[in-house]
């Protein structure tokens, strides 16, 4: 037979050995939200699933469980096939730990493939990633970048993310840049996948005893940052990076590839003309239109993001502000790994801790 577990015993057995996670509700609920790192393995497809809810409904609930019997039994052979190509243990989970995980466990166990199912599934791990963000006490300094558009901050935390620091990335975490034209080009994140991730980022380097991040609105795209995250922007250190105008503009063609996605900046960018003295925005629509992107960011930098840019660190105090001026993404991931050295955090011959 399986075995139940709840959440926290979960993230135990997560910690301590290799464990896949099965995601067993249909494609689109997998899509829609799931546990990071899941696999998706349906009990029932879209299809399926919409004619057994409306059997329930309008017939019986006997005439739903013999469809889904009948439906089941049809793809038994490939279904345990893939669960015999994962390795290591496993535990499946479904919308609330109810009939469509105990239907796979119980199923599984027959085929001496033993599994754990999680306590009232993917509701049930929710429900702990909420609680533990809206309570979450974090002693660790913070370090946030701030500077204009293009200045490149979120490719300094990418490369330091990679050499090990303990970076909170949370443009990539919410799949979205923060501005109009923040989600060209990227997948963006709803709430609940958001939150998931960044429990999931918390947890990998909530020992750290620092963290670096950018500076960000409470709203980034479709989600909404949690009060002890802008909480603990605010405490942090100001690191305003100063690039050159033209590495700005080099590094905005290589984030947001305008000739790739020429229609979507086109239309993100009709969502602020009017916003722009006339005569600018149509030049800057004239660019666009006719392939010259690197004019088109320039003038947007000069004329709209650089005079409404806000450095967002005037409630810091001057202590705890740091001017960095720089000529290139690369400059400004070794003046933020002195900075951490000249404080203390790292020491020269030290690992990033990660």
């Amino acid at each position: 037979m399986f075995q139940d577990i709840g959440v926290e015993e979960l993230l135990e057995l997560k910690r301590s050995k290799k464990f896949s996670l099965i995601d067993v509700r249909s494609p689109s609920e997998f899509r829609e939200s799931t546990i990071p790192g899941s696999y998706n393995i349906p009990v029932f497809n879209d299809e399926e699933r919409a004619e057994i809810g409306t059997l329930y409904k309008q017939v019986s609930v006997d005439a739903a469980k013999e469809r889904g019997l009948e439906l089941m039994s049809a793809k038994l052979p490939d279904f345990v096939k893939q669960f015999k190509e994962i390795e290591g243990n496993k535990a499946v989970f479904c919308w609330r730990g109810g009939m469509r995980s105990r239907t796979a466990a119980t199923v599984l166990a027959l085929m001496d493939i033993h599994v754990y199912r999680i306590q009232g599934g993917i509701k049930s791990y929710r429900k702990f990633v909420l609680d533990t963000l809206d309570h979450f006490e974090w002693d660790a300094k913070a370090f946030v970048l701030h500077g204009f558009t293009g200045t490149g901050k979120t490719a300094v935390l990418e490369q330091l993310q990679s050499e090990g620091y303990p970076v909170l990335d949370l443009e990539n975490l919410s799949g979205h840049r923060g501005s109009i034209f923040g989600h060209i080009g990227l997948a963006s994140h709803n709430q609940k996948t958001f939150d998931s991730l960044l429990f999931e980022r918390i947890k990998e380097i909530s020992d750290a005893p620092y963290v670096l991040l950018e500076a960000e609105s409470k709203r980034i795209g479709k989600v909404i940052l949690p009060d002890f995250l802008m909480k603990k922007k605010e405490e942090g250190v100001a690191i305003v990076l100063d690039v050159p105008i033209e590495e700005r503009i080099s590094q905005i063609m290589k984030d947001y590839r305008p000739a790739e996605f020429k229609s979507e900046c086109i239309q993100a960018f009709n969502r602020i003309k009017n916003r722009i003295h006339t005569p600018i925005a149509a030049e800057i629509s004239k660019c666009l239109d006719e392939d010259r992107f690197p004019e088109a960011v320039e003038m947007l930098l000069t004329h709209y993001y650089d005079p409404k840019y806000d450095h967002s660190s005037s409630h810091y105090n001057e202590d705890n502000q740091i001017a960095i001026h720089v000529e290139s993404i690369e400059e400004g991931v070794q003046a933020v790994k002195d900075l951490l050295r000249e404080r203390g955090y790292v020491e020269e011959s030290a690992k990033p801790q990660s």
